[in-house]
């Protein structure tokens, strides 16, 4: 039935042995790549599902409660059904789409995704609003960036699943004539997964586990966060259609929203339910790693990201680098950058030597002129996404020396948007920066040299986890002591960034999101682990 998304399937697969650029879906919103009146199309598509009940055919009471972070009630609502209704109709939908074979469902995934795809302006327009992202960057992220790491999830569960014959003759020597077997191995789905979504990358960080469990023959039911529905209910709607097109239970994929709290510890819990995949907090991710026994857990929580600064022959790229890091979606990423360690005498530049004052003059400078226009500022910075953030915002001067003050900014499409701009505070406490402040707040830290600096780095990864670090040195020395630091911590480095690639942005098929080998995320999306538990090999054997 989707027989032409092979090749998009081949290439996926070369693209994650190789590791270079590849992208399967355009990122530019233009029409030229989508198509005259596809941004229109899909912000009608989008305020079509306000103030009605979502079209979902799945039973349940209905519930929903979003708010943009913009200003804008969406008044959508969506079936709910509790945690052991929603687990049996899972289990109920495996055996065909189990017996389907895996290139079947490698296959029929491609075309849930290229489905998606098709629909970006909708889902950036859903993204944005329970997100607050700016546009762009929910068209992107939320769109082919998401449906890019879908493919690639689907990649690596297909090449897991195929990384042997599914059939063999086995003849063993022996007197007279051989032992002579046939033998079959069939992939087996682990079970019923949950994936519990997040409220800033509803998109993003769901569909990886998502089309990781569903190519490797799981159903799976998609919790989305009580403030994120939306997207994930287009998504899970997508998925529907096409499963019921190609004959399987559109059961194999389920949306289990709700208003408020106590139906993903019931899903994650639930003795039926054998995957699980969470990105969030790490009170919660802790809490599903020692209570959710039963099931396969796969977490990515918050963590200390860390740039250290030794020198650089890019003053001002660096700055620049560094304030566009901070600024992005209002530090409202679990790879934003948090603390910023530069040692107390200085470092050495291209523009000469400067001042550990000077350098966050420098940075303070950097981000006024990149957030100075309140208009073009707001198209980087997005809106606060909820009020937790903004109270973290709000206290921070209490944290230590304000370097520079986060400041309202008025957004002209969204008047009551509330958008904030960064906070650099200086601080020494390791109570303060040895912890996660999720949202526009940086740490500039004064030590004793660079040295000091990759040891703090290392230390506050292995304690608190972290996703992303960072280093800027113009010394070889110093660059392979960072590469030494962070394969010791478990986390992925980058260098010398100055240019058009950012710290807090990731490549689908590329690099990797995570590692798995420190506190802040228990897999790597994506990597042959993330996708190998989620199925087993069952061998039958008779003489031939």
């Amino acid at each position: 039935m989707y027989e032409q998304h092979r090749e998009t399937l081949d290439q996926a697969l070369k693209a994650i042995a190789e590791r270079g650029y590849w992208s399967a879906y355009p990122e530019s919103p233009s029409p030229r790549v989508y198509g005259e009146g596809a941004a229109d199309e899909g912000k009608r598509a989008f305020e079509a599902y306000l103030g009605k009940p979502f079209p979902l055919e799945q039973a349940g009471e209905p519930v929903g409660a979003e708010r943009s972070p913009y200003g804008l009630d969406l008044g959508v609502t969506y079936p709910s059904a509790s945690a052991e209704t929603l687990v049996a109709a899972a289990g109920k939908a495996v055996p065909a789409w189990r017996d389907a074979g895996a290139e079947a469902r490698a296959l029929a995934c491609v075309e849930m995704v290229d489905r998606v795809n098709k629909r970006s302006f909708e889902l950036a327009n859903a993204v944005q609003h329970t997100t607050g992202q700016a546009f762009v960057m929910a068209f992107q992220a939320g769109g082919p960036h998401a449906q890019d790491r879908a493919l690639e999830a689907i990649a690596y569960g297909y090449a897991a699943m195929t990384a042997a014959a599914d059939a063999a003759r086995w003849s063993k020597p022996a007197k007279g004539d051989p032992l002579v077997m046939e033998k079959r191995f069939t992939v087996v789905p682990r079970g019923v997964g949950v994936v519990i979504g997040c409220n800033t990358f509803p998109t993003w960080n769901a569909y990886p586990g998502l089309f990781a469990s569903l190519v490797t023959g799981n159903p799976v039911i998609v919790k989305p966060h009580p403030g994120a529905i939306l997207p994930l209910a287009i998504t899970v709607g997508i998925c529907r259609d096409v499963l019921a097109e190609a004959g399987f239970d559109p059961d194999l994929v389920q949306l289990a929203p709700e208003e408020g709290r106590g139906l993903a510890s019931d899903l994650a819990t639930h003795p039926d339910v054998r995957i699980v995949d969470f990105t969030g907090s790490t009170e919660y991710g802790d809490w599903l790693e020692r209570n959710a026994r039963q099931a396969l857990v796969h977490t990515e929580k918050a963590g200390v990201n860390t740039i250290v600064v030794d020198s650089t022959d890019s003053l001002r790229g660096m700055l620049g680098n560094i304030a566009f890091s901070l600024s992005l979606y209002s530090g409202q990423m679990c790879t934003a950058p948090q603390n910023i360690l530069i040692p107390e005498q200085g470092i050495e530049t291209d523009e000469g030597h400067r001042s550990f004052d000077e350098v966050c003059q420098g940075l303070s400078a950097a981000l006024g002129k990149l957030l100075g226009d309140d208009a073009r500022a707001v198209e980087l910075t997005g809106a606060i996404v909820n009020d937790g953030v903004l109270s973290r915002v709000d206290s921070a001067p209490s944290l230590g020396e304000v370097i520079l003050e986060s400041r309202a900014l008025k957004h002209p499409a969204f008047p009551d948007a509330v958008v904030r701009t960064p906070t650099l505070i200086k601080t020494s406490d390791p109570e303060v920066y040895g912890r996660e402040h999720f949202g526009p707040i940086a740490f500039v830290i004064p030590t004793s040299g660079t040295a000091d600096s990759l040891e703090l780095l290392r230390r506050t990864v292995k304690a608190r986890g972290a996703l992303t670090a960072s280093v800027y040195s113009t010394s070889e020395q110093v660059l392979g002591d960072a590469e030494r630091a962070a394969v010791d911590a478990g986390v992925n480095l980058s260098c010398n960034l100055t240019g058009g690639v950012f710290v807090n942005q990731s490549a689908a098929f590329s690099d990797y999101h995570g590692t798995g080998a420190n506190p802040a995320a228990t897999a790597s999306l994506t990597d042959p682990g993330f996708v190998a538990g989620r199925f087993h090999v069952v061998q039958s054997r008779r003489h031939a």
